[in-house]
């Protein structure tokens, strides 16, 4: 079995994975953050490094789906492959902060990759509005997030709520995490858990 965590910088995905996976004995697999060579220099400089930034993320997320793919043990990933293309790479793209020639080079790339890649039985994407988002993002204190621009976060909530609004990969579980602290209030993750057993029942009935 194979579920992913989704939804933007912030929504808490990490925390709700690493809970997830506490609590069902699942095995757990991590966004490249603390070891990714690019991130801090991509925040200072979008432009210069978008296109290595995305390429190492690729890169990372599918060495990580070939793994799960292999494994017996059931599996949660914070954050899928679908993301990288069609969130963040698109809107660098949109946003000019990708070159056309760059953006084609990753496409091309991402297409050879995911022909390859089967998708999570069930998705949990994580909904949260910009005042959610910006406090969980203070909150975490990592100092290359503060030169991140307000506009950035609510560009990639517009590509993710038309990604959510389209997906037919399989089965989607929506969480508004807007009034939710899974990690402080012990009633929010069990109304969270309560949702998520409904659907893995459902993958099985």
């Amino acid at each position: 079995m194979h579920i992913a965590v989704s939804g933007n910088i912030g929504s808490g995905k990490t925390t709700l994975t690493e809970k997830l996976a506490k609590h069902y004995g699942w095995k757990a697999e991590f966004e490249a953050v603390d070891n990714n060579p690019y991130l801090a220099d991509f925040y200072e400089d979008m432009k210069r490094w978008s296109f290595h930034l995305q390429v190492y993320f690729l890169n990372s997320r599918f060495n990580q789906i070939r793994t799960i793919q292999e494994s017996k043990t059931p599996t949660i990933q914070d954050r899928t492959i679908y993301e990288d293309a069609y969130i963040f790479a698109a809107n660098l793209y949109k946003s000019q902060l990708l070159t056309e020639r760059d953006y084609e080079n990753y496409q091309s790339l991402f297409t050879s990759m995911v022909a390859h890649v089967k998708a999570p039985d069930l998705l949990i994407y994580l909904k949260a509005d910009i005042p959610k988002l910006v406090g969980q993002i203070e909150k975490r204190g990592r100092s290359y997030e503060t030169t991140m621009r307000i506009d950035y976060l609510k560009n990639l909530n517009t590509h993710y709520e038309e990604w959510i609004a389209g997906y037919t990969e399989g089965k989607l579980l929506i969480i508004d995490v807007n009034n939710l602290d899974f990690v402080e209030n012990p009633d929010d993750f069990s109304f969270v858990v309560e949702k998520v057993e409904r659907e893995i029942f459902g993958l099985f009935s």
